[in-house]
């Protein structure tokens, strides 16, 4: 298996490697001039390359496919290392000679061609086109053999030693992989392929067109965001395994929201068109933000493993703290060996809709769902959700059903009860009816091609970015609707973001259908109250149900048994109650989490470099730099005013640059 990493930019050191078991990671360099590549990219200013001859290599290939010849007709020098940092190559037709004083003077062959690339050495040591020039002031002649040429074909016909394993590769080195030849069947075009065994359900099934769509997307977003990622997997024999990328969006909100994902396969587990994986968060307003997406080849462990690795390089090493997905085993064995820290829970919404396919053809089923939706959504205890399971199971003859089997097996994975100790900030649903929606909900359909979605991937990126913009630009002036005189609403009125504030608010209003709040036992500073509340049954009837409350008066420390805190992030109206019981005016700071709140991004942001930053890394300064940078385009952007002091700075930032880089030379 071959790895290729197509950015040009480098996130990380060129020394790691990317652990993927059983595989090696190969650069694609050129290769033979027989393999002739359909539609090679044009030199384009931006592209970047690793040295000084894959530069030349790139643009002589080029020049012998247009009908031309090329020299370098300039260098610069760094005088005190004689190191070449700039260069221009030509067309061979470039300039004219100088005359020739010899009896019988050679003919001008050289018509002044403007045809050239200007190329300077930057960051990390690699190699950018800075000026292009494509025009001729000849006809190129596709047959006459020029000694640019000729060099190139000696090169070739060297034989090579293999090459040393790299663990990436960069967008310039892709035009002569075999990845861009594929058909639709994903299958290589190249003469030197003939895998009559191939395995296509183990690969991704690409349509006519669909490579060289993903790859022209890519090529753009990485012109157009240098911090753009993405990642190939590909065989040896040039098939396409698997794919991720993520833009710099996502990569800049998972610094702020890396503490609960859920990995969604919706369209894995309906059968879509494209095996889309998506890697997804929470913001502050509560939103879903995305931090990455990949199309997966296969549904196993290794391929997931791969997906998984690539997600974990792009975020710089740093796993999430809680992982939410599918009830599926390679999933979780995937998740085992790549998270091996982060705390494994299944999204409780992907097995309630697969209820009616499981359950739907026993008799009594609409009595085995409620059953079940009692026992997963009512208990507040495990003994009471087990001996309801158990309750289900005996009274409707299940005890041969595998996937209630299978259920109960994993239940500590998925059953809300199970998970009060876990930090899900709303991602897990814990009431009936209460749907988490998927962040490509009616931008995706199960007939959605590759080149389709990723027009529409555009799309919901722009509006949940708008979106999120326009939420954080009315949050600064908004002033909220108080529905009681609780001190605890008007407290956090102030600090929440509004979606959060009116979810808080509901619990400050649920403080009222609670009643009788008692003291039931003391044990030290640590009191046991028990808290009555008027509920719902079914429909509008009415019931009384009992919460548990911890107090410890000292630190004032609070917990209540319905776990409100730990499933949504934010305090319930029982522990409220005993808190306003007890004269605490002010709910404590450790209870009010900073990722709810207005200015979370902007006090995440430090200007200063975090202590495990490596200073001598330009791939680490790069990141922090844009990680820094990115709050002054988000307030830069929220008014006229804004904006012009925000480029009024950056002009001249970039112009203290120019002098001190004109000093050093």
């Amino acid at each position: 298996m071959e790895e290729v990493c197509l950015n040009s930019e480098p996130f990380f050191d060129e020394s790691d490697d990317v652990d993927v078991e059983g595989s090696s990671v190969v650069e694609h360099g050129l290769e033979s001039l027989n393999s002739k590549p359909k539609n090679p990219p044009v030199p384009t200013v931006g592209l970047e390359f690793d040295s000084f001859e894959e530069v030349y290599n790139f643009y002589n290939i080029h020049a012998k496919e247009q009908g031309f010849g090329i020299r370098v007709s300039n260098s610069w020098f760094r005088s005190k290392k004689k190191e070449r940092y700039r260069a221009k190559l030509s067309c061979s037709s470039a300039g004219f000679k100088k005359k020739s004083e010899a009896n019988n003077p050679r003919p001008e062959t050289r018509t002044g061609c403007p045809a050239m690339i200007v190329i300077r050495m930057v960051e990390s040591r690699r190699w950018r086109i800075v000026e292009v020039e494509l025009q001729h002031n000849h006809s190129p002649q596709s047959k006459q053999f020029y000694k640019s040429h000729k060099k190139m074909v000696l090169e070739a016909s060297k034989s090579q030693p293999p090459p040393e394993p790299v663990t990436e590769v960069h967008t310039i080195k892709l035009y002569r992989t075999t990845v861009m030849d594929v058909d639709y069947n994903g299958y290589s075009n190249s003469e030197e392929s003939h895998d009559t065994n191939f395995d296509k359900f183990k690969y991704l099934e690409l349509r006519e067109g669909d490579s060289s769509a993903i790859y022209n997307y890519f090529c753009r977003m990485k012109l157009t965001d240098p911090n753009f990622f993405y990642l190939f997997d590909i065989d040896n024999d040039g098939h396409l395994k698997n794919v991720f990328w993520a833009d710099s969006r996502s990569r800049i909100a998972y610094n702020y929201f890396n503490d609960t994902v859920t990995i969604d396969t919706t369209c894995l587990a309906n059968k879509y068109e494209i095996p889309l994986i998506s890697f997804v968060g929470v913001n502050h307003h509560g939103h879903s933000v995305l931090l990455g997406c990949g199309f997966l080849g296969h549904e196993s462990v290794d391929y997931f493993g791969w997906i998984f690795k690539a997600w974990l390089k792009c975020m710089l090493g740093r796993p999430p703290h809680v992982v939410i997905t599918d009830q599926c085993k390679p999933l979780q064995m995937a998740v085992a060996q790549v998270f091996p820290h982060a705390r494994h829970c299944y999204s409780l919404q992907y097995i309630i809709e697969r209820v009616p396919e499981k359950l739907g053809g026993l008799q009594g089923y609409v009595a085995i769902r409620r059953q079940m939706y009692n026992a997963i959504y009512e208990s507040l205890k495990i003994v009471e959700f087990e001996s309801s399971w158990a309750d289900m199971i005996k009274c409707h003859g299940l005890g041969d059903n595998k996937w209630l089997q299978t259920l109960y097996k994993d239940r500590h994975l998925w059953v809300p009860v199970y998970l009060k100790d876990v930090s899900l900030i709303g991602l897990i649903s814990t009431k009936e009816n209460e749907g988490l929606t998927a962040f490509f909900d009616r931008y995706v359909h199960k007939h959605t091609s590759f080149k389709e979605f990723l027009d529409k991937y555009d799309l919901a990126l722009h509006r949940k970015h708008m979106k999120e913009a326009m939420a954080d630009l009315e949050n600064r002036k908004a002033s909220f609707e108080f529905k009681t005189r609780c001190n605890y609403e008007a407290q956090l009125s102030k600090v929440y973001t509004e979606e959060i504030f009116k979810k808080f608010q509901v619990e400050v209003e649920g403080m009222y259908s609670c009643f009788n709040t008692r003291q039931v036992n003391v044990n030290g500073s640590i009191i046991t109250y028990i808290v009555k509340e008027r509920v719902e049954v079914e429909g509008s009837e009415k019931g009384v149900k009992s919460f548990e409350v911890l107090y410890e008066t000292t630190k004032l420390d609070i917990r209540c048994i319905c776990s409100l805190l730990n499933y949504k992030g934010y305090l319930c109206r029982h522990a409220l109650n005993v808190l306003n019981y007890n004269g605490v005016e002010e709910i404590p700071s450790r209870y009010i989490l900073r990722r709810w709140t207005r200015d979370f991004k902007h006090s995440c942001n430090q200007f200063h470099a975090p202590s495990n930053t490596d200073t001598y890394n330009p791939v680490h300064l790069y990141t922090h730099l844009f990680n820094s940078a990115l709050p002054v385009l988000e307030v830069g952007a929220q008014s006229q005013e804004h904006y012009m002091v925000a480029l009024k700075e950056l002009e001249e930032l970039l112009d203290k640059f120019d002098i001190e880089d004109s000093n050093s030379m």
